[in-house]
């Protein structure tokens, strides 16, 4: 079984008793997808919450609807936003999904969640005796050290001592122990050695959710963020053969889920994997240190369905560091500004985080690769926002001098204008098996994974198929878990 369902009920029942002496109940699947199916009372509540407070009302707030509001805010339409052709130079419409209005500000709220609440109902993780271990290269720690803290659970987080120093200030609020593990988010087996140590010493006490491998994260991602992109896509009008692409950077292999949903409906449409050019696992099987915070690389996500993934899209990590400039420093608003971008696209400039902007880039890519004209969508994600990296601007001065408005139009004509199709790789069949055999390395040799079951993600047609099957079985066991809180 891909995702364990099975039911110790003398947890279950000490997990449901816990949550009832502190007046926690648990959306479903359902209710991240649809906000309307949510209790008018839990919203009449959130009206006096803050988006990032440890409440446990903010459980309700994981999903891509929420008012972008700071405070009190409710549901509203999805939060996405187009990328102006001024920036993008492309022909396509470029539309994002803004992470920004997820509680704690990353998306990666909703992948934890989504792995947390199937062990609490089961009972496979124990809310009193265990402590929940969250290994991240960043924003995956910050989502599940919240989710634990608003489910009043004791928690882990793992991360590179590299990331941005935003993460470790705030995780200092929520986390009940922080592990920085040597390098930056090229480090992945670090983290996982950090794992098995934690295992050995620790044993029973903690349950180690572990992003690259829990489908629970891939499942989040196929239903609550695929069908929220659909409905952009419905409410624009966009017609099935206008509908070109999605890219998401490789990470845990958790977003490009989505994408998966989406080639369910559009069976045209093209999925890209992005990474750091400076670590082309993907494009050449190679390794080496990079600057976009939270993908993570050096191996291949045991959840990364790659058999449907048609590009790998290598993004040089210093065109992102000068985006990030220009989109935050005042000489590079100023410019943009005069070549056209509006206000209201400025002011949308706070919603890219450094891999955001990586993702833009892969999307740019894939449009001028594929020649996409007017009425062609690509969809991308910005999973974060500016806030979770702002003392990177003070680095990069001290690094590279003060950015002016000379810096402004050259980094806007030649990493976006002129951003082209180099290390952009279409992928035949025997490229995407040359990619998931590289699983072999890191999941079968180093984590214990079995040759059959990698054979399986290859082989077997219904391998992944059945992953969507299981959410109405998770909802079911939540509504059940939720019975037992409420009496």
């Amino acid at each position: 079984m891909l995702i364990n369902l099975r039911k110790k009920n003398k947890i279950a029942q000490s997990n449901a008793a816990r949550c009832r002496e502190k007046g926690i109940t648990l959306p479903t699947f359902a209710q991240m997808k649809n906000p309307a199916l949510i209790p008018d009372d839990i919203k009449q509540r959130l009206s006096s919450v803050g988006l990032w407070d440890v409440n446990p009302l903010n459980l309700y707030r994981i999903n891509w609807h929420n008012e972008p509001k700071e405070f009190g805010g409710g549901y509203d339409g999805v939060n996405y936003i187009e990328i102006p052709r001024e920036i993008t130079g492309t022909k396509a419409r470029i539309l994002a999904l803004a992470g920004k209005w997820f509680p704690c500000g990353v998306h990666k709220v909703g992948a934890t969640y989504a792995c947390l609440a199937p062990a609490l109902v089961t009972g496979n993780f124990d809310a009193v005796e265990q402590q929940a271990v969250w290994p991240s290269t960043g924003n995956y720690c910050r989502g599940g050290a919240y989710n634990s803290a608003l489910l009043g659970c004791k928690s882990i987080a793992i991360l590179p001592e590299d990331m941005s120093q935003e993460r470790f200030n705030w995780l200092k609020t929520v986390a009940g122990e922080i592990i920085a593990t040597p390098g930056c988010e090229s480090n992945v087996k670090e983290i996982f050695d950090k794992c098995h140590e934690l295992d050995e010493e620790r044993g029973a006490h903690i349950v180690i959710f572990n992003q690259f491998e829990q489908f629970e994260n891939y499942l989040w991602h196929y239903e609550v963020t695929g069908s929220a992109i659909i409905e952009v896509l419905k409410e624009l009008g966009i017609t099935r053969d206008h509908v070109k692409g999605y890219v998401s950077s490789t990470g845990s292999g958790g977003t490009l889920a989505a994408g998966d949903h989406l080639k369910a409906r559009y069976p045209n449409i093209k999925i890209g994997a992005g990474e750091a050019l400076q670590c082309p696992t993907l494009l050449r099987n190679g390794f080496g240190a990079h600057r976009i915070e939270g993908i993570g690389d050096k191996h291949v996500p045991w959840i990364h369905n790659v058999r449907n993934t048609d590009m790998v899209l290598s993004i040089d990590d210093q065109d992102c560091m000068d985006i990030y400039r220009l989109f935050n420093e005042e000489e590079g608003k100023q410019y943009l500004a005069s070549v056209g971008v509006s206000d209201s696209d400025i002011a949308n400039l706070q919603l890219f985080g450094i891999s955001g902007i990586g993702n833009l880039l892969g999307a740019i890519k894939m449009a001028k690769y594929y020649e996409l004209e007017e009425d062609d969508v690509v969809f991308t994600i910005l999973t974060d926002s500016s806030s979770m990296y702002t003392s990177r601007l003070g680095e990069l001065t001290q690094q590279q001098g003060a950015f002016t408005a000379t810096e402004a139009a050259k980094v806007h004509a030649s990493s976006l204008m002129h951003q082209g199709i180099e290390n952009a790789l279409e992928l035949g069949y025997y490229d995407r098996l040359r990619i998931h055999n590289l699983k072999y390395y890191t999941w079968v040799e180093q984590q214990g994974k079995t040759y059959e079951e990698l054979n399986r993600q290859w082989y077997d047609r219904n391998y992944w198929t059945a992953l969507p099957k299981m959410t109405k079985r998770i909802d079911e066991l939540i509504t059940e878990f939720n019975s037992m809180i409420t009496g």
